[in-house]
Parts: C-alpha cells; sequence; structure tokens
C-alpha cells in the first residue's frame, strides 16, 4: 500500500523519530511510504543513509526503500497536492494541510486515515483505541478518523517494533567483545570492569547531581556516554565546576562524549550499556526493547499531567518486581524528573539488586504483544 505520513517537529527528536521509525518498518514490509514533514533538519543525522538532495535544497529522500521525504508545505499548496495514498497517517494530532484534506475526500476510495497518538500507560488508552472520529465539516467533511493509540496491553495498538529487533539487541547484549568494538567504534574506550551508562536528557534533568554522587563512589569505577544536545551541555558545565573546585575528575569516573548517532546506532549504544537514562517517547520505547535497567525522563507538560504519565508507566512496567527494586527504580525516576526528593541510595546496577533481570523479565513479557505496524496493517486492511 501506499502510505502518507504527517509529521510537525514541534521542539525535540521525538515526534520525527517515531514517524521515521514507523516509515522504515512500512517499507521493510515492503510498502511504499511518503513522509510529509515541516522540519526534516535532524534526518541528516537521524537517517545517514538517506541519498540526500544537494545541500541547500530541501533534503527529499530519494531509493530509500519506497520512502520520500516531501516538504509540508507541498501538501499545503492546492496545485502542488498529489494523489493520496492508501492510508493517511497523522502522527500526534498534527491536523494535515486543508489542501490534502480536500484531495483525500474527492478520492473515490476515501483513504483510511489515522491520528496515532502519544504513547501512555494510563487506563483511558484501552477505552480510546480504534475510536471513531467523523468529520461533520470543513474539506475533509463525509470522512472519518479513527484513533489509533501505542499501548503497553493487548488492548492496545502496541509498540513500534521492527523484526528481528529482540535477537539484534539480544545478540549485542550478550556478547562482551562485540560490544567492546561497538563502543569503540563510537569512541567509547571502554576500560575492564568499567560500567558505561549512556544519558540522553532534557535541559532539566538533574545530572550534575547524579555525576557528582558517582564522583563520590570510588568502589564503583563507570563511564558515562553523553549523547549531543542537553546531555553533552549539562556534563560539560558540570565537569567545568568539579575541576575549578576539586580539580581533576577521580580516576573512577570518566565522561565521552558521542556524535549523533543513526537510529539503528543509538539502538547499538543502549544495547551496549549497562544502565541507560533516556528521554521522551522514541528513545524509552527502544529502551524497553535493549532490555537494560533504565531511567525515563518523561516530557515534561505546564499542566502537570506527565506526573500521572509517568507513575502509570512506572507501575505498569516494574508490577512483578520485588517491592524493595521497585520502590527505590521509583524514586530515582521521580527524583530525575523533578517529581521528589534525590534518594538516599540508588538502586545498585547492572546487576546487584536484580535490576538487570527484572528489565529482562519485563521486557520479554511485553514482546508477546503484537507490534504496532503489524496491527496498524490488520486494521487498515480489516483483517484484525
Amino acid at each position: 500500500m501506499q502510505w502518507d505520513v504527517f509529521c510537525q517537529v514541534i521542539d525535540n527528536f521525538g515526534d520525527i523519530g517515531v514517524c521515521w521509525r514507523l516509515a522504515r518498518d512500512l517499507s521493510a514490509r515492503g510498502h511504499t511510504v511518503r513522509l510529509w514533514v515541516d522540519d526534516p533538519s535532524a534526518l541528516t543525522w537521524m537517517a545517514p543513509e538517506v541519498d540526500w538532495t544537494p545541500s541547500g535544497a530541501y533534503p527529499q529522500g530519494r531509493g530509500h526503500d519506497g520512502i520520500v521525504v516531501h516538504p509540508w508545505a507541498q501538501a499545503a499548496d492546492a496545485a502542488a497536492v498529489p494523489e493520496p495514498g492508501d492510508v493517511v497517517i497523522e502522527a500526534f494530532g498534527c491536523n494535515p494541510p486543508d489542501p490534502f484534506l480536500a484531495r483525500m475526500a474527492a478520492r473515490a476510495e476515501p483513504p483510511r486515515w489515522i491520528n496515532l497518538e502519544y504513547l501512555s500507560a494510563e487506563d483511558y488508552v484501552a477505552r480510546s483505541h480504534r475510536l471513531r472520529s467523523p468529520v461533520w465539516s470543513g474539506p475533509a467533511s463525509g470522512l472519518t478518523k479513527h484513533f489509533f493509540y501505542p499501548g503497553f496491553t493487548p488492548d492496545t495498538g502496541g509498540l513500534l517494533r521492527e523484526p528481528g529487533l529482540i535477537d539484534r539487541q539480544d545478540a549485542l547484549r550478550l556478547d562482551a567483545v562485540r560490544r567492546q568494538a561497538v563502543l569503540g567504534q563510537l569512541g567509547v574506550a571502554h576500560q575492564p570492569g568499567e560500567r558505561v551508562a549512556s544519558v540522553f536528557c532534557y535541559g532539566t534533568a538533574p545530572l550534575g547531581t547524579w555525576l557528582s554522587a558517582l564522583a563520590g563512589s570510588p568502589a564503583e569505577p563507570t563511564h558515562v556516554v553523553l549523547t549531543q544536545g542537553h546531555a553533552q551541555q549539562l556534563g560539560s558545565s558540570w565537569r567545568a565546576q568539579w575541576e575549578a573546585t576539586q580539580g581533576p575528575l577521580p580516576a573512577h569516573l570518566r565522561l565521552s562524549v558521542v556524535p549523533p548517532l543513526s537510529q539503528p546506532g543509538y539502538d547499538d549504544l543502549l544495547a551496549c550499556c549497562d544502565l541507560n537514562l533516556v528521554r521522551g517517547e522514541d528513545s524509552a520505547v527502544r529502551a524497553l526493547w535493549a532490555g537494560r535497567p533504565h531511567v525515563w525522563q518523561i516530557y515534561e507538560q505546564d499542566d502537570g499531567v506527565h506526573a500521572d504519565k509517568l507513575d502509570a508507566f512506572t507501575a505498569r512496567w516494574t508490577a512483578d518486581w520485588p517491592a524493595s527494586l521497585q520502590a527505590s527504580v521509583r524514586a530515582w525516576w521521580q527524583a530525575w524528573n523533578r517529581l521528589g526528593p534525590w534518594p538516599d541510595a540508588l538502586p545498585a546496577w547492572p546487576d546487584a539488586t536484580g535490576w538487570a533481570r527484572a528489565s529482562l523479565s519485563s521486557r520479554d513479557r511485553l514482546r508477546t504483544q503484537t507490534d504496532l505496524v503489524t496491527q496498524l496493517i490488520a486494521f487498515v486492511t480489516g483483517s484484525g
């Protein structure tokens, strides 16, 4: 089928990250995808495998497994709007432009129209999944939109998980030699006996507090891998302050900065680390599939509803864990999201408290659920 996926980049990489993973998974299953996006700049490093047009032109992907990137403005130009495909996905309620909606309504057989919603573990997701939303006015009058909710239970739309992902992650997670090689390719000189943590965070993360705690723990040699952006900036600021007041970093704590990573490269990093500090929706889901202990920084909302979302996910993800481990991990997650005080003691990682084993157990329970793209295809074709 021909799919049209609409994405507006708000203020971070999660929306375009989800849409690119969706497009890649669809194309790998034999579908063709047009990705309509208002700001494709992140794709130049997120998807370096794409053959982009010359510098200065709109980066329209060519020949990447059936994916073509189009400027959002083209779909808003009545003279340039192409015939809509078989399925139209608006990611996160971004509302396709009116001229494109009018072309959808003019088709003899209108496309299936899906609003792919944000991920949540809250109870409303199951109640809202697949609900119809008839359109009574405007250029799309007469069409019907359906809400499709990702989620963590069989009565939701599942999570993005391309075929073979878990096997690839496990093969890397269980092979120390390969992990060493992958870290080396990223510029991370891992040393024997050193635990490794990756950090991808927003600017509000209390990274300095955590790094100071690590600096005061000489019995636990740690290598912290900082991603580009906020993690690098926060880490650099903390290091400069430490060195100005305390002198050189203690030998048991090392910091590295990795370049912007492609999506497969980031997946590899997650599988190689003993602990992953992640943010938002896309990287959080990838941390789940890596099967490693992780700390999630949820996107902070002004009305505070992110606190309920964090609680709902924590309760679902850790439901079968020992009570003491559940409580200690929850305390760290609360503190990392500025929703609680910094704990007196953090859960040990990677293995002392069973955090690694519990994470794998939750991952394996979650993988029994049908993945999102398989469910989407079944829904729009009427086969499921």
